[in-house]
């Protein structure tokens, strides 16, 4: 097909794209977002899930007034916690109104085009020529199985963003593992949908995140820091709201940061509903998963190196994510090979650029150069300024239509 060309092409149609694509387009740059809006939110996530974060930390990013999530739903207030539904009906009406279309295709291949741009190739089979990439592909390249669980077949183990619907587990025998809010609430959720789920957590003890007051006595605040998007305390606000500071710490610090800041936990309002339809081992290790008749035996031992074998039918690794960018397929792998990455993570500029110039990485491919805040939906603001206003210095906004000032562009009909 022939070559269109375009000032940005933005793999990825999240919290993190759609910020970025809002800001360049305000910017007149001529943006093509790849993605169907919030899919992954929408096919990767538990029917019946929650976010974890408050609704002042659940907003997109725009620099029109007005298209926050609290905006769009003004009635969410602290310690309101908010349905995955209506998380994704107010990503894709951000979609509609803050960046004016998107395309249902996925890049297939980011390659080097030319002296200093990239060609780009969509599952459509088109090819697009564009002088910068914003590689924002969410959680889901990175998702991790543990190795004692690595290599078994997808129908004895899968990963908790595996699976939207747990009502296919409903009479089964299923056993979860980790101990953060994933783990809980998707053992949780299997039991309200009929299945007998076993957590085993690594943890000695569960965590919980307490109850969130809206009105604290000024002592307390004072004494416990001030609130912000990943919780209270100083270091916390420091993290979550000023994300370019933390990448001028030294590595290792860095790393600690993003370990450290949010350790696993339950939501509060999740605790009461971890009842006594889930059995819950705490304290265990994983040591080796074998095949056995139609399910799965699972060994994990103690502290003491005690073991305990627990059968299931399947095992959900409620694990997380580990950013590496060898897995991602998209980037060819000259490409991939010319990046400077350290512990699989790219090395990122202060405005998010690899070290391959015009490609940039948003969202938690950023985390461990700005923080855990690129963790969470609440960083998508700060990482879409900063990669737009990067953008636009190297790329003049040449293709705003005459007489219609790019902050007042509309999505047309067509691409609604």
């Amino acid at each position: 097909m022939s070559d269109p060309s375009s000032d940005v092409v933005i793999a990825g149609a999240g919290p993190y794209g759609l910020s970025t694509a809002a800001h360049l387009r305000n910017l007149g740059l001529a943006v093509r977002v790849i993605g169907e809006p919030m899919k992954f939110w929408d096919a990767n996530m538990p029917e019946g899930m929650y976010l974890k974060s408050e609704p002042f930390a659940s907003n997109l990013g725009a620099p029109q007034k007005g298209m926050r999530f609290t905006d769009r739903h003004p009635d969410f207030r602290l310690g309101r916690p908010i349905p995955l539904d209506t998380f994704v009906e107010y990503g894709r009406w951000f979609a509609a109104e803050a960046v004016g279309g998107t395309e249902d295709a996925q890049v297939v291949t980011v390659e080097r085009g030319g002296r200093d741009g990239y060609r780009v190739t969509l599952s459509t089979g088109e090819t697009i020529t564009t002088r910068a990439v914003v590689v924002a592909v969410g959680v889901g390249p990175f998702a991790h199985v543990p190795d004692e669980l690595a290599g078994l077949p997808s129908w004895l183990v899968s990963h908790s963003s595996a699976h939207s619907d747990l009502g296919l587990f409903s009479g089964k025998e299923v056993t979860v593992v980790g101990a953060g809010q994933s783990a809980l609430e998707t053992a949780v959720l299997l039991a309200d949908a009929g299945a007998r789920p076993h957590l085993l957590a690594r943890r000695r003890v569960l965590d919980w995140n307490t109850v969130p007051a809206e009105h604290r006595p000024v002592r307390t605040a004072v004494l416990a820091g001030p609130r912000s998007g990943l919780g209270t305390g100083y270091r916390t606000w420091l993290w979550a709201e000023r994300p370019g500071l933390v990448r001028y710490l030294p590595e290792r610090t860095r790393q600690r940061i993003v370990r450290e800041t949010l350790p696993p936990a339950g939501a509060w309002w999740l605790r009461d509903r971890l009842d006594d339809r889930i059995r819950v081992s705490t304290g265990r290790l994983l040591a080796k998963a074998v095949e056995q008749g139609d399910g799965i035996a699972v060994t994990t031992t103690d502290r003491t190196g005690r073991r305990l074998v627990t059968e299931a039918e399947h095992v959900i690794a409620a694990t997380g994510y580990v950013v590496n960018i060898e897995r991602l397929g998209l980037l060819a792998p000259e490409l991939r090979g010319r990046i400077a990455t350290r512990l699989g993570a790219p090395v990122l500029s202060r405005d998010f650029e690899a070290s391959v110039p015009g490609l940039y990485f948003a969202g938690l491919a950023a985390a461990s150069t700005f923080g855990p805040v690129m963790r969470f939906v609440h960083g998508a603001d700060f990482a879409a300024r900063r990669i737009a206003h990067h953008i636009v210095r190297r790329t003049p906004p040449v293709r705003v239509p005459a007489g219609r000032p790019a902050s007042v562009l509309k999505p047309d009909a067509t691409q609604r």
